[in-house]
């Protein structure tokens, strides 16, 4: 763990963790503060680890499979048609912690390329609201 790095602070216990939508072991999910779309999610190793190449194989498999399981999340739970999945490594990575984002996609939503068009949620309900129905949908995926 990082003490100056705000992933670890939530990988922790430390933030809003009403946002977050998954946890285990090794990994946890919560919601972008500034999403591309309503359920814009990032996913990161509970560990400091700082980019994908950094990512020790015994928690790949895991990883991965989380970053799946949100990925079909987005499509259950928030009635999604497919959805976006990326990783910067360095160049672009707002904060130095491995991190997968994962967020919704629609038909003509307007996001083209890799120009992202960022907006803040409307209040803490309606975040709250989104997470609660990623968890949901997490939760039904598992059974």
């Amino acid at each position: 763990m990082s003490d100056d790095c705000p992933f670890c602070l939530i990988a922790q216990g430390d933030g809003d963790q009403r946002q977050v939508v998954l946890e285990d072991q090794q990994t946890i999910a919560f919601l972008d503060h500034r999403p591309l779309f309503p359920g814009h999610v990032l996913l990161i190793p509970r560990e400091h680890i700082e980019t994908l190449v950094d990512l020790p194989d015994e928690v790949l498999p895991e990883f991965f499979s989380n970053a799946r399981l949100l990925a079909q999340a987005m499509e259950e739970g928030l009635g999604a048609e497919g959805s976006f999945v990326a990783i910067n490594n360095r160049v672009s990575q707002s904060v130095p912690h491995l991190h997968v984002h994962v967020a919704p996609r629609r038909r003509k939503d307007g996001l083209r390329g890799f120009f992202w068009p960022r907006r803040k949620y409307e209040s803490d309900e309606e975040a709250e609201q989104v997470a609660a129905r990623l968890r949901e949908a997490i939760a039904a995926l598992r059974r």
